[in-house]
């Protein structure tokens, strides 16, 4: 088989997911990955989950015990996972690519950035707390982990979503930190049209030829 290039990708699109099963089909995906698997990036939405950093040891408030908490090996503190936030796991060698840590995390906060300049909207980055913000609220969330010099998780982005249980967390760590989505901020668009225009952004910015939707 020959060794895979930096320039292509594939693209899978897997619908409404639970949390436990994605995390262990990314830790299989990258234990297994040889010098010859394609990169990949992975489109989704989560069933309601809380998920806790590598060193986060929060928990819900009461108003969120009714959602299941799961410890997630990404970096980070506690967020949110649910329908209408799209969600962007980056499986990728980022030795082959050229890339550190810093720089892929770079990468992914400027293509959210890029996105929501398409919609009339600024989005910017915030010191010390890695994702993307409107008008100091947070609508995308970012967490990398590296195995065998490959990442995978990577971020999040509400679209259209019931943000009531962000309440119930201090999002990321960060105590009265306003969350907010697409929909709040008057961009009415439906996820799967999101996601195939932020995929495309995506791609480019990884430096992207060949792309493979699955």
């Amino acid at each position: 088989m020959p060794v895979s290039s930096a320039s292509s990708i594939v693209v899978r699109r897997l619908g409404r997911v639970d949390y436990l099963s994605i995390l262990n089909r990314m830790r299989d995906f990258t234990e297994s990955r040889t010098a010859s698997s394609d990169d990949e990036i992975w489109l989704l939405q989560h069933l309601p989950v809380y998920t806790q950093g590598i060193s986060c040891q929060a928990r819900p408030r009461a108003a969120g015990e009714a959602i299941p908490v799961v410890a997630a090996d990404r970096g980070g503190q506690m967020t949110y996972h649910g329908p209408g936030q799209l969600v962007v796991y980056v499986l990728l060698d980022l030795k082959r690519r050229g890339l550190g840590v810093r720089r892929l995390v770079a990468v992914l906060e400027q293509a959210v950035i890029d996105l929501l300049a398409q919609y009339g909207l600024h989005g910017a980055r915030r010191e010390g707390a890695p994702g993307v913000y409107v008008a100091n609220a947070k609508v995308a969330a970012l967490g990398i982990r590296v195995r065998r010099g490959a990442s995978y998780h990577g971020l999040s982005l509400n679209v259209a979503m019931d943000l009531s249980p962000f309440l119930a967390i201090d999002p990321c760590g960060f105590e009265g930190l306003a969350v907010t989505d697409l929909r709040s901020l008057g961009v009415d668009i439906d996820l799967d049209v999101v996601a195939a225009q932020l995929v495309s952004i995506l791609v480019s910015e990884l430096d992207c030829d060949s792309v493979e939707f699955l």
